[in-house]
């Protein structure tokens, strides 16, 4: 399995007691330590307007992040393309390129937009695929759509106005404009400096077999699907990406990712007292409340004191395909992940109350990693 690269999936996630600049800082400081553990790429996440995630511009974090390391690739996991424009894109990318060639990965995302539709008669699995991954029953988002606090965050993040472009069409238009063949449907070429002729690798990010998967495989680009997101669609994801695939001059075959979410420590009972935040953080974004600060242990238990069937249900799936435990233990589900997805690298997502426990859970999962 050492042969399975690892990367880091980063939210810049703020304990609470803590503060924005804190947990830049300590996310820079990871950077460095996961490079030095052997970890092959350092990637940032994009959201906005939660309490507890400082993550908001994936850009941003990972040129401060290029300036602190020296090998390790960096990039965005995803930037949202449902506010930005290709060229905005392009030439942000390029800029960093243009101090630290040939290290960025430049991850594309739909930004929350609908989900996809399952054609009718298809029914998802859900169990265990036959190697032991756990496969959830799907969570609906339907909830999430008319509620006025994604309104506000599509309305702050927009212009007035303003209407977002077709993905596909988007990521179309990334690709031109890196590749210096950009042209509008009236002819005219379009140069992006800096941007053009960028050493970046280009990633898809996506949850289901739908518009992404499709998009990243008819152009031969690298595929990135979210088990720690929608761990219920990540099978579908990887089939939908390989069905789709076309050789490139990027690509001969599909190349995946699969992301997961982590915790390691000594032993599995540190560790779910360390990952015991998890439910009521999980809980907060899928309220739409916005991600409150990571909580304490001690904080977790009270706030999951008394919570109905209801709210349990509402974390269920992503609590119960948590890989949490020991590194033997969390090695052993992460080969389960690997194996049932064919995925040619792992992305991990790790977040706990305190720092020095997060930089050792990247750090015992590493050596663990690296005996097998």
């Amino acid at each position: 399995m050492s042969r399975i690269p690892l990367g880091v999936l980063d939210l810049i996630p703020i304990p609470s007691g803590s503060s924005a600049s804190d947990a830049l800082r300590h996310s820079i400081d990871l950077a460095r330590q996961t490079e030095r553990f052997g970890y092959a790429r350092y990637w940032f996440a994009e959201h906005h307007l939660n309490p507890g995630v400082a993550g908001v511009s994936p850009a941003v974090a990972l040129a401060l992040t290029a300036s602190a390391t020296s090998s390790i690739r960096i990039g965005s996991g995803a930037v949202q393309l449902g506010h930005r424009t290709a060229l905005s894109t392009v030439e942000e990318f390029g800029l960093i390129d243009a101090l630290h060639p040939g290290r960025l990965d430049l991850g594309l995302g739909r930004s929350a937009g609908a989900p996809t539709p399952r054609p009718a008669g298809d029914e998802p699995f859900v169990g265990f695929t036959p190697n032991g991954l756990r496969i959830p029953e799907r969570f609906s988002f339907a909830h999430l759509l008319g509620h006025p606090n994604v309104a506000l965050q599509r309305k702050l993040l927009n212009l007035p106005g303003a209407r977002p472009q077709d993905y596909a069409e988007q990521v179309e238009d990334v690709l031109a404009l890196l590749r210096g063949e950009y042209r509008s449907p009236e002819g005219i070429a379009a140069r992006a400096v800096p941007g053009e002729g960028a050493d970046v690798e280009v990633w898809i990010l996506g949850s289901s077999g739908g518009q992404s998967a499709e998009t990243a495989g008819r152009h031969g680009l690298r595929f990135a699907a979210n088990y720690h997101v929608a761990p219920a669609s990540v099978l579908e994801a990887a089939e939908g990406y390989r069905a789709a695939f076309k050789p490139s001059e990027e690509l001969d075959r599909p190349y995946l990712s699969v992301s997961a979410d982590v915790v390691v420590a000594p032993d599995d009972a540190t560790a779910r007292e360390l990952a015991a935040g998890y439910a009521p953080w999980v809980r907060s974004i899928r309220a739409a409340e916005g991600a409150i600060p990571f909580p304490s242990p001690d904080e977790a238990r009270a706030l999951t004191a008394g919570w109905s069937d209801a709210e349990h249900a509402l974390v269920a799936d992503r609590v119960e395909t948590q890989f949490v435990g020991s590194p033997r233990t969390v090695a052993d589900h992460l080969e389960r992940l690997q194996e049932a997805t064919g995925a040619d690298e792992l992305l991990i997502t790790t977040i706990t109350h305190d720092h020095a426990d997060r930089v050792r859970s990247y750090r015992l999962l590493a050596e663990e990693w690296s005996r097998r």
